[in-house]
């Protein structure tokens, strides 16, 4: 399909995982996008390979998530190897059980990422334009002009709203004059995706001072990537091959590595870089265009889908006249601190595997290994840690957005709506806290004992107001759901409130329901517009 010159809602520069789920967002918000990237098209080739929790709970949200579980696998544990020997196991699988619907590392590349999302925007007749790169980015108060080409011609898309998912080169972020502050670290990486007859579930992870080399099982049978730096006997050499790492992979692992079929190598450097903001006028960046870092963690390109996650519902309902422009203003203040945060972690963690220093090896041959071991036999420590690593524990407490009217200390405004299960007393039927802020929009839930005339003058304001642009919930107490007053922290004979955002994160928790004050949070706070 040929782009032309046209006007849009929405311009997506960047068909990668955050470009294509900020385009599969809008559309659940009935905002179809034009979206296009420089590629000729999508890639079976790409470093991302985990997808954690709270990606997988988004891809439930958007009923694509059997697609995801069809065409991955959960990660085992991780096994920490010194000079070949075995110095401690950590299981992982079901570590998170009970605190999300997917309680593991899903092994789930990001080609696969790529492809359910286009499937996704194909179906709804949103196509992806490959071949076509912007040129020049020009916008005013109200609207963006991108000098677009392809195919040889120059196309003009006036948009009112621009999304920079373009990596970490990004053009966006070139033409707005946006920093992106950081450095490129000195080592030179190796990336093999191959097939083998060795078969073990878990990670691998080789330390020596000779180097590093993971190993992580892919969602392909007898599949693996291997990840390592660079041995300095080749650093000088010219079209390194598989064939020329492999015995040095062998020193570091003490093993032989059998290898039945190459399907990719390269090589590469690392970078750890970030925008110095997020936005610039009617523009946003989001995923690799906005920080990029090292991959200790898994946790790129499940930060991108969170930004993507974040600013689509905020920039639906600007677009659609339900919420205040102001609003957008909290994309950047939510998303940069992660960002920043995750930079650091990610950072100190890579420098600690790659050091050289004698007292770096002292610390992973003898004290690490020992240590890790120890502290996963703790549950609280065990949760704490995949928690982390999930992006469970991201919270947005400190956004202006969000309102905590609450005497709870465990449950804030700002955090995750935590995934607990409940009985339905109205449909009689198991369901869950997350399935029930499934649809687009804010949800209003309401919990404790409430006289009906209360409930139906509630329902009636919803209506006259909000109209589907907030849902409502009522959960009285009962047995089968003490457990969520007692997460809630709801005490015998009170009620609460809650408004879940669209990205279920709770923006309101107040221990009183008052019809007013949740009405000056809606409009205050997160700048809902009533009909």
């Amino acid at each position: 399909m040929k782009l032309i010159s046209q006007n849009t809602k929405v311009l997506i520069i960047g068909a990668g995982p955050s470009g294509l789920m900020m385009a599969a967002q809008l559309l659940r918000y009935g905002i179809e996008p034009i979206i296009i990237d420089s590629k000729l098209g999508p890639t079976d080739y790409s470093k991302a390979l985990a997808v954690q929790a709270r990606s997988m709970e988004i891809y439930r949200q958007m009923g694509l998530v059997d697609e995801v579980l069809k065409g991955g696998k959960p990660n085992t544990g991780l096994h920490f190897f010194y000079d070949g020997k075995l110095k401690s196991t950590l299981e992982i699988v079901n570590t998170g059980e009970g605190e999300t619907p997917y309680p593991y590392i899903f092994i789930y590349p990001q080609s696969k990422n790529e492809r359910v999302l286009i499937n996704d925007l194909t179906q709804k007749v949103v196509p992806v334009y490959w071949g076509t790169t912007l040129k020049s980015l020009k916008q005013n108060a109200k609207s963006v002009d991108a000098i677009i080409t392809g195919d040889g011609e120059d196309v003009t898309i006036t948009a009112d709203w621009v999304i920079g998912a373009d990596g970490a080169h990004s053009e966006v972020r070139h033409q707005l004059n946006i920093h992106f502050n950081g450095d490129t670290y000195p080592h030179l990486f190796y990336l093999a995706d191959f097939v083998s007859n060795h078969d073990d579930e878990y990670i691998g992870l080789n330390l020596s001072a000779k180097g590093f080399a993971g190993f992580f099982p892919t969602s392909e049978k007898n599949g693996y990537r291997l990840i390592g730096s660079m041995p300095n006997q080749l650093m000088d050499k010219a079209d390194v091959t598989f064939d020329d790492i492999i015995p040095f992979t062998e020193q570091i692992t003490h093993k032989s590595l059998i290898v039945n079929k190459c399907n990719w190598f390269t090589t590469y450097k690392l970078s750890h870089r970030m925008a110095d903001k997020f936005r610039s006028g009617r523009c946003f960046l989001i995923g690799d265009a906005a920080h990029i870092h090292s991959p200790v963690g898994g946790q790129g390109m499940n930060t991108g889908l969170q930004d993507a996650y974040n600013l689509a519902w905020k920039l639906a309902g600007v677009i659609n006249g339900k919420l205040y422009e102001t609003t957008l203003n909290s994309y950047a203040a939510e998303r940069m601190p992660v960002a920043s945060q995750l930079l650091k972690t990610t950072d100190r963690l890579f420098n600690i595997i790659m050091s050289k220093s004698w007292f770096s090896q002292g610390l992973k041959k003898y004290v690490l290994p020992q240590a890790l071991q120890l502290l996963w036999k703790n549950e609280s420590i065990r949760k704490a840690f995949f928690q982390r690593v999930s992006q469970l524990d991201i919270n947005y407490r400190h956004s202006n957005i969000n309102l905590h009217l609450s005497h709870a200390h465990r449950i804030k405004a700002g955090d995750r709506l935590p995934y607990l299960k409940l009985y339905d007393e109205k449909k009689q039927v198991e369901t869950d806290l997350h399935a029930w802020c499934s649809k687009p929009g804010f949800t209003l839930i309401l919990l404790g004992r409430l006289p009906e005339m209360e409930l139906l003058a509630f329902a009636r304001w919803i209506t006259q107001y909000y109209g589907p642009g907030l849902n409502f919930f009522y959960l009285p107490p009962s047995d089968k759901n003490q457990h969520i007053f007692d997460a809630f922290e709801v005490k015998t004979d009170h009620a609460k409130a809650l408004v879940v955002r669209p990205d279920n994160y709770i923006g309101f928790l107040s221990d009183t329901v008052d019809m007013d004050i949740i009405n000056n949070y809606l409009h205050s706070n997160a700048g809902l517009i009533r009909l």
